[in-house]
């Protein structure tokens, strides 16, 4: 049974390996109506380990671990970029682009549709108030441990960004900002999904052992909502401590969650002001002054939220699933989301992580430490 699920993905890697590494003379064939056709070629095989990532994501060990397909797609990603048979065409390398950039502002503009304003509402000004105090104080800490350990500044900003919002999401979203390379990005994605994977195990053994006793029910979903790095971990923690919400952990720290994953617009639009002026600080008088680059998916972001939020209310839905449509576009957000993250793996070598070293891991632990310990003195004080 288990050798017959196995089938499609042996299939698909097969295939994939094989449409890369072509002989040449086919490869001229093919690549012979040029340059859009050849970034198509990087663009589908993209999609295909899109589709393995989301089949490989319906596994029970894969549920257990709550890795989405967004974590499943960028280490597949990575394993065929560091295959020793496998090296992906020069003239594909548009096509990966292309989906580390336009497609991935299309899916963070989407993610709006998993979001209402009405979600603010229902937790409160008091959550609103901790998440602000986390992501201010997380991107601040890190652009300052940045400094001190001598990271450079994209990458501390860039994990920094991971740690204080919502994660993977959150990196991918500051990525056309920033304008880093794209093993910086993966990079800081690696860290955050790392140390979110050992708080979705840490929280409910701390919640169950009595460590967090001090705490109401309530305070407890903030402090998980609050400080966890990914959506997925956020619900798993939260459904392991409370399976049937009864206490309302679960659904308040995802809740929480969602209004720290809204703080990603305003984010950008003041990251990328911020990027501008210091850009043009440094040119001479004889440069062109550099042109404030705007983050306009930051804001498309907001007003999709703004319009899913009329959407709740037109259509008397209980829920943001319960929405029309709202599946179907989940999914496919979820899909382009994917797609990103598999191309920023294909586009990541083993070696440029030993350029990294072992600095930013650092830094993310340090700002793991902040999270959980700094967080929760946080939540006890304002809760």
């Amino acid at each position: 049974m288990r050798d017959e699920k196995r089938k499609p993905i042996i299939i698909f890697l097969t295939f994939a390996g094989r449409l890369a590494t072509t002989p040449n003379h086919r490869k001229t064939m093919v690549f012979e109506k040029g340059n859009r056709a050849n970034a198509l070629h990087g663009i589908l095989l993209m999609a295909l380990f899109s589709f393995a990532a989301f089949y490989l994501s319906e596994l029970q060990i894969m549920r257990e671990l709550s890795l989405s397909p967004l974590i499943i797609g960028i280490i597949l990603g990575m394993l065929y970029a560091n295959s020793l048979r496998n090296r992906l065409p020069e003239t594909w390398v548009p096509g990966i682009k292309f989906c580390t950039k336009q497609i991935l502002r299309t899916g963070i503009v989407l993610y709006g549709f998993r979001l209402t304003l009405s979600q603010v509402a229902e937790v409160g000004y008091t959550a609103i108030l901790i998440d602000t105090i986390i992501v201010t104080g997380t991107i601040l800490l890190g652009i300052i441990l940045g400094k001190l350990l001598k990271i450079d500044r994209d990458t501390a900003l860039m994990t920094s960004t991971g740690s204080a919002i919502c994660g993977a999401a959150a990196v991918l979203g500051a990525e056309p900002v920033v304008k880093c390379e794209g093993h910086k990005t993966a990079i800081a994605v690696s860290t955050v999904v790392i140390f979110g994977t050992i708080s979705m195990f840490l929280y409910p053994i701390m919640y169950r052992s009595g460590m967090l006793a001090a705490m109401s029910d309530t305070a407890v979903a903030i402090y998980t909502g609050s400080t966890l790095h990914e959506v997925a971990h956020v619900a798993g923690a939260g459904n392991a401590m409370d399976p049937t919400d009864a206490l309302g952990i679960a659904g308040t720290a995802t809740i929480t969650k969602m209004i720290r994953v809204m703080m990603l617009a305003p984010v950008l639009v003041v990251m990328g002001l911020a990027l501008s002026r210091v850009k043009g600080s440094k040119s001479t008088a004889t440069e062109k002054k550099n042109k404030i680059t705007i983050p306009w998916f930051a804001f498309y972001f907001i007003i999709v939220i703004g319009i899913n939020t009329l959407l709740q209310t037109w259509c008397q839905a209980p829920t943001v699933k319960d929405i029309p449509l709202n599946g179907a576009i989940e999914y496919i957000d979820t899909f382009m989301l994917t797609m990103a993250m598999t191309a920023l793996g294909a586009d990541t070598g083993i070696e440029k992580f030993k350029q990294a070293g072992a600095k930013p891991f650092l830094l993310a632990g340090a700002l793991y430490l902040w999270l959980v310990v700094g967080g929760y003195f946080i939540t006890l004080a304002i809760v």
